[in-house]
């Protein structure tokens, strides 16, 4: 499996998190996370392997804007 950075952004003011990958010099939009479970989903078929496992892993997960694993609306 090639690295790859997974970026979920700030909480949006309507909720959820925008999650992107970014990997050869590129970035791409996975969807918009509201929960966990969401995220391992986009993560799955991005191809990444054990995703649940990474998700607190900052080699792989960065989490901007925002406390890891909140998806309410923002402040």
């Amino acid at each position: 499996m090639e690295r790859a950075l997974v970026v979920v952004h700030r909480p949006a003011a309507s909720g959820g998190r925008r999650v992107s990958v970014h990997r050869d010099g590129g970035a791409e939009i996975l969807g918009l996370a509201h929960s966990d479970r969401d995220l391992i989903v986009f993560l799955e078929a991005a191809g990444l392997s054990s995703p649940a496992e990474l998700l607190d892993d900052p080699d792989w997960v960065e989490w901007r804007g925002g406390r890891p694993h909140e998806w309410g609306s923002a402040p």
